[in-house]
């Protein structure tokens, strides 16, 4: 029910805010040509640069896990995997702030967000919200009915199912969204190529040279 959701989460970031995914170099925010990554970017910063080591190609040194042997981890490793923490918790602590600054609260953000990507020419349904925000259905409800009473959202039914409810964005819950999200994709587009980076130097790792490591699960 939420493959939407899991279909968008899915492909590279780079792709997803408009760009190739080619590696470039992270800006500290007090440095030339951080302005070019978008004016009051705060999570972008020296940590989230990815190591000498951890982009010198494939390892030997291998560990056992689950019966598989996967590369032993090294401190540049757990330092890139720090990195990509803090910068997304770094863009969420942005994110909510910017929220906060338009008069939503940062669940409402999502959800208004979350309204305005699902395909189709119908809103999504409740359950279809919940799965996306990973929530509960009744947490979802209550979500909806605080936003409705905000005048951000309005319940409709379904054309085809009349027991189905579905959730769209009021005049004001479209302004409010579009006035966030250039700033939002500008951010994302500094964030994406670090990270892809990051996800595809270890897709790549390969043990004495015979092929990408299997996969777990």
């Amino acid at each position: 029910m939420a493959g939407w959701c899991l279909a968008v989460a899915r492909e590279p970031i780079s792709r997803r805010a408009g760009q190739r995914a080619v590696p470039e170099p992270m800006l500290h925010p007090g440095s030339p040509g951080a302005s070019a990554a978008g004016a009051g970017s705060t999570f972008l910063a020296e940590p989230m640069l990815l190591s000498k080591a951890a982009v010198a190609g494939p390892r030997q040194d291998l560990a056992t896990l689950g019966g598989a042997e996967v590369p032993q981890l090294t401190r540049e490793d757990y330092e890139n995997l720090l990195a990509f923490r803090t910068g997304l918790r770094r863009f969420q602590h942005w994110s909510q702030t910017r929220a906060r600054a338009a008069g939503l609260t940062p669940a409402q953000h999502q959800l208004l967000l979350a309204i305005k990507g699902h395909p189709g020419r119908q809103g999504p349904a409740v359950s279809e919200l919940a799965d996306c925000l990973l929530l509960r259905h009744h947490s979802t409800v209550e979500l909806i009915d605080r936003a409705e009473a905000a005048g951000l959202v309005e319940r409709w039914g379904d054309d085809d199912d009349g027991r189905v409810t579905r959730i769209r964005l009021s005049a004001d819950g479209e302004k409010r969204l579009a006035q966030l999200a250039p700033a939002h994709l500008e951010e994302l587009r500094s964030l994406a190529p670090v990270l892809d980076k990051l996800v595809a130097q270890w897709a790549s790792r390969e043990p004495g040279g015979q092929g990408p490591l299997p996969r777990q699960g």
